[in-house]
């Protein structure tokens, strides 16, 4: 059934499929970030497809890529019983065309790709933060972000206003034991001494 579908759509969209591959159940294809609109509307309204379901619209980061992003789109066809994965590559200054006027429900996804990623996507009408704070600096989900961030955020109670301030680890030169708890320690514990040998 997918490899028919495959076919169906390699036929139908024919260089505007970069990849394609089935795996774990699921095809995916891999199209040019400037046909993503045409490719979306086609697998929503071609007979054979009825992709009408936009579930979900993620990012992926392959920082060692020149094309650092995937944005990567989940679509559900309810009538066919099928799902379907669309991915094209970016970087951090090529806008991603706005698929909203395809899938209405790409609104707050695209919005939530550029907040954690910094993905841009052209034409969309408001493209914001939505998950972060407005000053938030940088986007979290980037594999290069630090985990500890850059400011922290907190209710100064004698300035009566949110403050931001740099992060301060208070621990800087901490020293952790990495032994497997599988394989126990070889320090001792207190309370260890009134364990005899068994």
């Amino acid at each position: 059934m997918l490899t028919e579908l495959e076919a169906h759509i390699t036929s139908k969209l024919r260089d505007k499929v970069l990849d394609r591959r089935i795996a774990v159940g699921e095809l995916t294809i891999t199209v040019p970030v400037a046909d993503i609109s045409d490719v979306l509307t086609f697998l929503r309204d071609d007979k054979a497809c009825r992709f009408e379901v936009l579930i979900d619209l993620c990012g992926v980061d392959w920082p060692a890529r020149a094309l650092r992003f995937d944005v990567v789109y989940h679509l559900l066809s309810p009538r066919k019983n099928q799902r379907i994965r669309v991915k094209v590559h970016t970087d951090e200054e090529t806008p991603v065309p706005s698929v909203i006027d395809v899938f209405p429900a790409a609104n707050w996804y695209e919005r939530e790709a550029f907040d954690m990623y910094g993905i841009l996507f052209s034409g969309h009408p408001d493209l914001r933060r939505l998950l972060t704070d407005y000053g938030f600096q940088g986007y979290p989900l980037r594999k290069d972000f630090p985990l500890t961030g850059y400011v922290e955020v907190r209710y100064d109670d004698g300035a009566k206003r949110v403050v931001y301030e740099p992060v301060k680890l208070v621990q800087e030169f901490r020293s952790f034991d990495f032994e497997s708890p599988w394989e126990g320690s070889n320090y001792g514990l207190p309370g260890d001494e009134k364990a005899g040998p068994s």
